[in-house]
């Protein structure tokens, strides 16, 4: 689908996909406007269920009106896909902060360990019961 016209976007790139579907980077070329589009592929299109959850979750998000949400701009159908136009907020993925998390807490559970072991190498006795 990259470089390619879907509706009136234009998609530029893939910026992930997960159970629901396949986002992407796109103009908008009626509004020049930059937006992400999530697509229900081919292979869960003709899915009775999955078109209903997809439709859900347009449904759902389009309804609220809050910062940490995006906006609902288009719900349609193209060559047969559904899809969803929603603003484009840029950022660090989900995935990425979790791991970017996760790398912290490591440091700082290091950093704790070391600290720990400098009082024990300096004959603190207290630090040394809180080790065991």
């Amino acid at each position: 689908m990259i470089g390619k016209k879907f509706a009136h976007y234009e998609i530029l790139e893939k910026l992930g996909s997960g159970g629901m579907g396949e986002v992407y980077r796109a103009h908008d070329l009626s509004l020049g406007r930059e937006v992400a589009v999530k697509v229900l592929p081919v292979r869960f299109a003709g899915d009775p269920d999955r078109l209903q959850r997809f439709e859900q979750e347009a449904r759902a998000a389009s309804s609220l009106n809050h910062p940490n949400i995006v906006t609902i701009h288009e719900v349609g159908e193209a060559v047969g896909l559904p899809y969803i136009v929603m603003e484009r907020l840029k950022g660090e993925s989900l995935g990425d902060r979790l791991a970017r998390i996760e790398s912290l807490k490591r440091c700082r559970l290091i950093a704790s360990r070391v600290a720990l072991e400098r009082e024990i190498a300096a004959g603190d006795a207290p630090a040394a019961a809180r080790l065991r």
